[in-house]
């Protein structure tokens, strides 16, 4: 990919002496200007219906920021993306998550060699041990058919699966899943203090079998296991998905039951692999395949349709509007969706672990703001948490609000209320309420003059806060897929024309570098140098 600093380009400029010129719109002004805003500020695909008019830009915004995306040469980058080319480069990986969904029929070469046929192999693979444990034909050591799963991983191996099996909770079978990440003892004792070794299949995910609050996790669970079963029964309960094959047949994992990770998949883009073995497990084969397909469909819509109507760019250009030019710090995603409550956590990883960067392309420091802070809750519930902010608060926080036209168990009576309040709230932080409104209301109360005086400053609403409304038929593996895709490239758009490199995460190796350090020290009961904050601590702790 081509190292372009955006702020050099002619389009930045002009987006900058534009954002003077409408820096002071009121959205209200452009719906009384614009008769068919609603339509041309939209984008309808298949069963996605991204909204994004009431948003603080014009159609010269949306010209200027297309002009961004073609200056910065996202075409070539897309390119390179699909095609296999290390843009990892740090790493020296290519970023090959969409391999995994392809189409059969497809060719996707790293290093001159097709990786689909493998890729295909590692699916049957994950096919055939999902059916063999959901219709009890794999048993454990006693005979006894499988009940329960657990799912041991951190970081990409943990955040993608717990929010894939909750939103697809509606299609779970009999087994019931479970996930332990934290190091945090508590944790995994708590997790699996109820459960019966005998009917208990374990899955370790580690690319490397060497992350600690994983392999502390899986021994603390083997040595559990171990006081009611046999050596050998390690064999039938736990299985690994890592390339380190050495050191997970060390554990006592048979080598049949070692599924494969792949370099030029990043961790938190790896929930299509077989890090998603929970996922299949959860809700069977098809509707894992299902959400694969999903993801295939919105790969094909970011790689063939032009920008103006391409959701990603779209979603991806707006935000870089709010972060680079309106100055906004942080985005909201909420999901009027209970399945979808992991949802803003998977994008917390997705995005910040991605484009948190300070260093562009080339190894020098940007002088221009990079990943935004993501953050959020279903609806209805985040409406009675932080929405007083979003409202009347001192913060520009543009949101994206995802919404169902169909509930799953057919409740028309909640859905109704749920969606009312889907539509309400994205109007009311258009609208606002103006102290005139508030003031007719408050005189309609019977008040005095002076208690109408003292409550109106209060009870004033600004209104002209952003939002961005995905609309989407119903809650289905194969529409989950597409969602989680379409925010997978709005990350590499940005990263593009941020240019950074969005797929390596050296921010996470010095704590744990650290860290490893520290432990040495606590287990020796010996403090050596640190800062006089961090050896006051430890020496309280070791008290």
């Amino acid at each position: 990919m081509e190292n372009i600093n955006p702020t050099q380009t002619k389009s930045w400029k002009k987006l900058s002496d534009h954002f003077k010129a409408v820096e002071k719109l009121q959205m209200k002004d452009l719906f009384k200007k614009e008769e068919n805003r609603g339509s041309e500020f939209s984008i309808q695909w298949e069963d996605f219906y991204l909204d994004y008019s009431k948003n603080r830009i014009t159609t010269e915004t949306k010209s200027l920021l297309l002009e961004l995306v073609k200056e910065c040469k996202l075409d070539k980058a897309i390119e390179s993306y699909f095609g296999g080319e290390a843009i990892n480069q740090t790493e020296g990986r290519p970023v090959l998550h969409t391999a995994l969904r392809a189409k059969e029929n497809k060719t996707v070469n790293v290093e001159g060699e097709n990786v689909l046929p493998e890729v295909q192999e590692v699916k049957a693979k994950i096919k055939a041990f999902s059916n063999e444990v959901i219709d009890g034909s794999r048993k454990g050591y006693t005979g006894k058919k499988f009940t329960d799963v657990v799912n041991i991983g951190i970081g990409g191996s943990d955040l993608g699966p717990v929010m894939v099996t909750e939103s697809l909770q509606y299609y779970q079978n009999h087994l019931k899943v479970h996930y332990i990440s934290n190091v945090d003892g508590d944790h995994v004792h708590q997790a699996i203090q109820d459960l019966n070794p005998e009917t208990t299949l374990f899955i370790i995910v580690s690319k490397s079998f060497t992350t600690q609050e994983t392999l502390s996790n899986s021994t603390t669970i083997r040595s559990w296991f171990m006081k009611t079963a046999p050596e050998e029964a390690v064999s039938k309960h736990f299985v690994a998905v890592s390339s380190n094959v050495e050191k997970v047949e060390e554990f006592g994992i048979a080598s049949e039951n070692i599924f494969p990770m792949w370099d030029w998949v990043g961790g938190r883009f790896s929930l299509w692999s077989a890090v998603g073995l929970s996922i299949s497990l959860a809700v069977g084969y098809s509707n894992f395949d299902a959400m694969l397909q999903g993801a295939q469909k919105m790969d094909e819509h970011f790689k063939n349709s032009d920008y103006s109507e391409n959701i990603p760019v779209q979603l991806a250009l707006i935000s870089i509007w709010y972060n680079n030019f309106c100055n906004a710090e942080s985005e909201a995603v909420i999901p009027y969706s209970q399945y979808l409550h992991r949802l803003p956590a998977y994008l917390q990883q997705a995005i910040m672990e991605s484009n948190g960067k300070s260093v562009d392309r080339n190894g020098d420091k940007v002088d221009y703001q990079t990943g935004t802070i993501i953050w959020g809750e279903p609806g209805t519930n985040s409406q009675h948490a932080f929405f007083q902010l979003i409202h009347q608060g001192t913060k520009l926080i543009p949101a994206d609000f995802i919404g169902f036209k169909h509930p799953l168990f057919q409740d028309k009576d909640h859905h109704d209320k749920l969606m009312a309040n889907y539509f309400a709230q994205t109007e009311a932080l258009l609208q606002g309420k103006t102290e005139g409104e508030v003031r007719s209301e408050l005189e309609g109360k019977s008040l005095s003059t002076e208690e109408i005086e003292k409550l109106l400053p209060f009870k004033v609403f600004d209104g002209n806060k952003p939002t961005n409304s995905i609309l989407i038929e119903k809650l289905t593996p194969e529409s989950l897929g597409k969602l989680v895709a379409m925010y997978e490239h709005k990350i590499f758009v940005q990263g593009v024309i941020w240019n950074i490199f969005s797929y390596d995460q050296w921010g996470v190796e010095l704590g744990k570098q650290l860290a490893s350090k520290i432990l040495a020290e606590i287990e020796n009961n010996s403090v050596e140098n640190h800062d006089s904050s961090t050896k006051n601590m430890l020496k309280f702790f070791l008290k």
